[in-house]
């Protein structure tokens, strides 16, 4: 790979932060709430390389679960409301955190395997 084509590409992080193609940047790389479009609709990738398995679920996790714990503890410490109150607010906090990291994470996962040529083999 050259320096050329690396400089003329947009970051993994971003397009993948975006939900953009990881090539141009400009497409959208899901056809719906997590399903890879099979090509980008601007520059035409073949986009079935995408596999990113259980990576973003797991990064998910590893967020999720301290953030949740963490504002459990610092409202139990506080206001010390009873159980109910705690799966009341914490049970949704974390199905919406969950499905809201999911496609970006998805996304520079995917958008990681493009910059190291995972799609290599097909293009």
């Amino acid at each position: 790979m050259c320096l050329e084509s690396l400089v003329a590409q947009p970051s993994p992080l971003t397009t993948g932060l975006l939900c953009r193609c990881p090539r141009c940047g400009e497409g959208k790389l899901f056809s719906s709430y997590l399903k890879v479009a099979p090509s980008c609709s601007v520059c035409g990738i073949d986009l079935k390389f995408a596999d990113s398995g259980d990576g973003p679920a797991i990064f998910v996790i590893f967020l999720v679960a301290p953030i949740v714990i963490t504002l459990a503890l610092i409202v139990g410490a506080m206001f010390n409301p009873p159980p109910l109150v705690h799966l009341a607010l914490w049970i949704p906090t974390t199905i919406i955190l969950s499905l809201a990291l999911l496609p970006p994470f998805k996304g520079v996962l995917v958008a990681q395997q493009y910059r190291h040529d995972a799609h290599e083999g097909h293009q």
